[in-house]
């Protein structure tokens, strides 16, 4: 039966077989945190403390971060690292035809560090000494072994195993890593985005450009092998070229759907998508799809201007726009997204209640996406808790908690009896920081950053004026974070109209959170050195340092440190309430309304709507205070950060501070003394 779905110009040969090289599991501790940087920060910490020498210890990661093959290395993409990876591994294999043998042979160039014998030294050397991703990296250079292979073939040995979120929390990933959960700990740190992070790796979005360029070189591909092909196999080809096309045509326009009414819309409900996806899986069509880019990409696929010609007919229907819309360079891309297809495909097979499809139409077809949108995170997390022998979720952040005990692990299936919550105070003494809502301006005036008031120049001007004093007290650097980016721009703009920059530059440069990500280091690395000079220059110079403007879900919310004099003073501008009129979010509140009981009268839409919010407040403030001995003053300005609601969802570790002063020249006099 599998023969069915092997082409043979593709048959697994040369590989070592996954079940000769099982070994026993032992008990171990999973540990899983967001960003490679934290498990190495992790890993350190095991190496200071007094089991660092006695535990065995594995960095899991992905090839982009420890592949040493420079060749592979030096692509730009991961998919394309992925698939080179891949590729490298079969070498000396057969190259037949779907219905007898070829007449030709192809082998591939494979790869120096991928050598069985090998690998096992290097597993062996991994588990005599922790060592970080950096340090692995370096000891495969050494040993010339790969340490992406290396330190897959050391868990079953490891007493510790560190990974990525994704490589534990989507299944696939982690049964293709041979990572076993029975009767093992789970431990998943930073974990006040867990939901989030399972809806983020479950949701799949197809855009326009990528579903047209799937079928586009599937139809070449299917042209050029037809005669070769099996019929059953012929009969998968057509039914994704159907899927694709189903795809392209109903992205006319912006619709919301259920899963079954977008099965039944696009006739997809006439399809078996289970064994459409297990020949996918079986075939490997997207990697051979891949490899046949590659090979012909300066024939067929590129000249197959006429087929470009006849979809952009079906386009100019569809969007009333000139064919155009798709340029060439991007519809003759040579990387494949047919995995990303299946991807999407593989979503289509969820529960009808768990998710929904979301169709958006925008001008061009490359900004024109059909998205999954996973509403149940829970149905993916069930897995997990039922297999592992305890999981941990652990945070900084994590209130409120009765998010992840309701919608993950009771909607997993676990019992309330067998759920323990434990909380506890900050490692800073109490006087070592000093929140404060400040709900009027030096002026009076009050401050309200609703929706409706928030483009008041009148309180555009008073907060500007609340940083000149603020700015002229606290020494060192101040974050100040907004809403939005488009937000902070409008403030900034008014602010250079007014003057305020000037005023607040006397005493601190300005710096801005810049909206792309290339440009972040440079910016951290301006606003330190200009905070360690002004330090170092003392009251020698009018200066005493720097303020960065930052943005609540931007990229210096999460995951950057402004500990000791980078973050003397943290200011939170507003309630960054998400987008009601997201559709996205409008479902997720419609779900919880339709799947959860009401709390204290209110409805599970509105709070995990507040929810969002303050868990983006909380991560955001947090940036500041990171060790035993450091100190930072945290305001919190706006007038509704008086609400009881709203301080009930602060961390008690400020919560229990918190000051709420009514006058600014009270909170004012309580900064100076700071």
């Amino acid at each position: 039966m599998l023969d069915d779905y092997l082409s043979d110009d593709d048959n697994d040969g040369g590989k070592p077989k996954e079940d000769d090289l099982e070994e026993e599991h032992i008990t171990k501790i999973y540990f899983c945190s967001r960003t490679h940087s934290q498990l190495s920060q992790f890993v350190r910490e095991v190496i200071k403390s007094p089991y660092g020498d006695d535990t065995r210890v594995i960095s899991l990661g992905s090839r982009q971060n420890l592949c040493v093959n420079e060749a592979v290395k030096k692509l730009k993409s991961l998919s394309l690292i992925n698939e080179t990876c891949l590729d490298m591994q079969k070498k000396g294999k057969k190259s037949t035809g779907q219905d007898g043998p070829s007449n030709k042979r192809s082998r591939l160039t494979t790869c120096p560090y991928h050598k069985y014998d090998v690998l096992q030294d290097f597993k062996d050397a991994l588990l005599l000494e922790v060592r970080d991703i950096e340090q692995l990296v370096t000891v495969g250079k050494q040993m010339k072994a790969c340490p992406y292979y290396g330190t897959r073939y050391a868990i079953p040995a490891a007493e510790i195993v560190a990974l990525p979120y994704n490589t534990l929390l989507h299944k696939s990933t982690r049964e293709a890593c041979g990572i076993k959960l029975k009767d093992n700990i789970v431990i998943i740190d930073e974990a006040h985005n867990l939901l989030e992070t399972i809806n983020n790796i479950y949701s799949v979005e197809v855009t326009g450009v990528q579903a047209l360029r799937a079928h586009n070189q599937l139809s070449q591909y299917e042209k050029k092998y037809r005669s070769r092909l099996k019929a059953k196999n012929l009969m998968y080809v057509k039914q994704i070229l159907f899927v694709l096309s189903a795809i392209v045509k109903c992205l006319g326009e912006t619709q919301l759907k259920t899963i079954n009414d977008f099965l039944f819309i696009t006739q997809l409900d006439n399809l078996n998508l289970f064994k459409v996806l297990r020949y996918c899986e079986r075939s490997q069509i997207s990697r051979k799809l891949h490899g046949f880019v590659e090979k012909y990409s300066d024939t067929e696929i590129n000249t197959s201007k006429l087929y470009s010609q006849i979809f952009f007919k079906i386009l100019t229907f569809l969007f009333l726009e000139k064919p155009a819309v798709v340029p060439m360079r991007e519809f003759t891309d040579m990387s494949s997204p047919l995995m990303h297809i299946e991807s999407f495909l593989q979503a289509l097979t969820n529960a009808d209640k768990d998710g929904r499809i979301v169709i958006s139409k925008q001008g061009l077809l490359s900004q024109s996406s059909i998205k999954f949108l996973l509403l149940n995170p829970a149905v993916h997390f069930t897995s997990v808790v039922q297999e592992a022998r305890s999981v941990i979720v652990a945070g900084g952040t994590m209130q409120p908690i009765s998010e992840f005990t309701d919608q993950l692990f009771h909607s997993a299936g676990v019992s309330p009896s067998r759920v323990m919550t434990y909380s506890c105070g900050h490692v800073i003494p109490g006087d070592h920081i000093l929140p404060l809502t400040v709900s009027t301006g030096p002026s009076g005036y009050e401050m309200d950053f609703t929706f409706q008031s928030r483009e008041s120049p009148a309180l555009l001007d008073e907060l500007g004026r609340i940083l000149v004093n603020i700015s002229n007290i606290v020494p060192g650097g101040i974050v100040c974070f907004f809403p939005s980016y488009d937000y902070e721009s409008l403030v900034f703009n008014h602010w250079q109209k007014t003057g305020l920059i000037d005023r607040i530059s006397k005493k601190k440069k300005v710096l801005r959170e810049p909206r792309k990500s290339g440009g972040v280091e440079h910016i951290l690395s301006q606003y330190s050195t200009v905070i360690k000079r002004c330090k170092s220059f003392g009251t020698t110079q009018p200066q005493t340092g720097a303020i960065l403007l930052c943005v609540v879900g931007g990229k210096m919310s999460e995951g950057i440190n402004f500990s000791d004099d980078l973050g003397r003073c943290v200011v939170m501008v507003g309630l960054p309430y998400p987008n009601l009129k997201s559709p996205e979010l409008k479902e997720k509140m419609d779900y919880l309304n339709a799947n959860y009981v009401n709390s204290e009268g209110r409805q599970p839409g509105q709070i995990h709507y507040e929810n969002l919010c303050m868990k983006a407040v909380n991560q955001s403030i947090g940036r500041a205070i990171r060790h035993r001995g450091d100190y930072a003053t945290i305001l919190l300005v706006d007038r509704r950060y008086n609400r009881n609601n709203v301080v009930s969802k602060l961390p008690n570790w400020i919560s229990q501070h918190l000051l709420k002063l009514e006058k600014f020249g009270l909170a004012l006099g309580a900064v100076s003394k700071v």
